[in-house]
């Protein structure tokens, strides 16, 4: 028998939008509305609504989440303050990334991971193995819905709906208020490039918070977003993606997160394996990639260079907002070059790419 998919708080909402529905990690989610051209340009140029609920939410709670959080966290969460978040990999003892993920500080003693949802049965059981501080943890997955605007009118869009001061609220922070008359947390935060804010609220006032939202959005012609036009927005900024860019059998380092690992902070779990490739070197790096032709190469395409095969494609699709094609790999250092000619086979053919700088993206001020 197959294997029932799970459907967020918003799943009959997005059946009366018209959305196409598609499985992903597990859930039953919109890939697209109208269109995912449509979508992503209408982002890049206005503001778009995403449901996100199939995000995991963890919270981890008492004297010794930190100590804990600490271990698990490649960055240093320590030097978070309340109402701050911070992006981080958490990573095997040698290195592999077991997920990337956002951490929330809502007090010195209570935080909130929010990870990949293919991965929260994964990393839940990966924290509770690691817990011998004796941290408080629970999931709170299936009890939150996560909403997301993003674009470049999400401010004075999502400032419709709610007496919160939005231009209070830098990147990467967070505080707890009102939207639309229901308590949410509010975080500025995004997976597309940007400027953005995504809200979490208690599942059952899913459907009501999407409704408030959607209004104040379609007022000013912006759209509801699907998980296709989220991958070409992702990609376009060079945001990686679980399970295709980073997994298990890649490294931080490789994957031009070095930034995310805190080498002075001791006792995180990868940290002696990171130290010895960063300094040995690393041998491959995930660089970004643009076509020369109109072909578009997909994940797992294979890459050659001279009659070498030298890896293959990570993510790779359109780029709507340059009209041209673009994608990520993990190439060898010798050839992580930019302008490095690269070939991609697609069908049976070797279309021609060069090495590109990343991000692909960048949002105008």
């Amino acid at each position: 028998m197959t294997e029932q998919l799970k459907r967020t708080p918003l799943y009959y909402i997005h059946k009366k939008l018209g959305a196409r529905l598609i499985e992903f990690g597990g859930w039953e989610m919109p890939v697209q509305y109208s269109s995912i051209i449509d979508e992503h340009l209408t982002v890049r140029s206005n503001v778009g609504i995403f449901d996100l609920s199939h995000m995991g939410e963890i919270e981890i709670r008492g004297p010794e989440s930190l100590s804990l959080i600490q271990q698990l966290a490649t960055n240093d969460v320590a030097k978070l303050v309340d109402g701050q978040v911070l992006y981080t990999p958490m990573c095997t003892e040698t290195g592999g990334i077991v997920d990337d993920l956002l951490i929330y500080r809502f007090a010195a003693d209570r935080y909130m991971l929010v990870v990949n949802a293919s991965n929260i049965e994964k990393d839940l059981e990966w924290i509770l193995a690691h817990n011998k501080m004796g941290a408080e943890i629970e999931n709170l997955s299936d009890e939150t819905a996560l909403i997301a605007l993003q674009g470049r009118n999400t401010l004075q869009c999502l400032q419709t709906v709610t007496d919160v001061d939005l231009t209070a609220i830098n990147y990467y922070r967070f505080t707890v208020g009102e939207v639309a008359g229901i308590p949410t947390i509010i975080s500025r935060t995004g997976y597309t490039g940007e400027i953005g804010f995504e809200l979490y609220v208690e599942a059952e006032h899913g459907a009501d918070l999407w409704n408030a939202v959607y209004e104040a959005t379609d007022a000013i012609s912006g759209k509801p977003v699907g998980l296709g036009a989220r991958d070409t927005l992702r990609l376009e900024a060079r945001l990686c993606l679980y399970g295709n860019d980073i997994d298990e059998t890649k490294t931080p380092l490789e994957a031009g997160l070095r930034w995310t690992v805190a080498f002075d902070k001791g006792g995180f779990i990868g940290r002696e394996a990171l130290i010895r490739q960063d300094s040995e070197g690393v041998k491959r790096r995930l660089m970004g990639f643009r076509m020369l032709d109109r072909s578009i190469a997909r994940s797992q395409h294979t890459i050659y260079r001279k009659d070498r095969c030298v890896g293959e494609v990570t993510s790779g699709a359109p780029a709507p907002s340059l009209k041209y094609n673009i994608g990520l790999a993990y190439l060898p250092v010798e050839i992580s070059k930019i302008n490095a000619k690269i070939e991609i086979e697609i069908r049976g053919k070797r279309h021609p790419a060069k090495v590109v700088r990343t991000p692909f993206y960048h949002a105008s001020a």
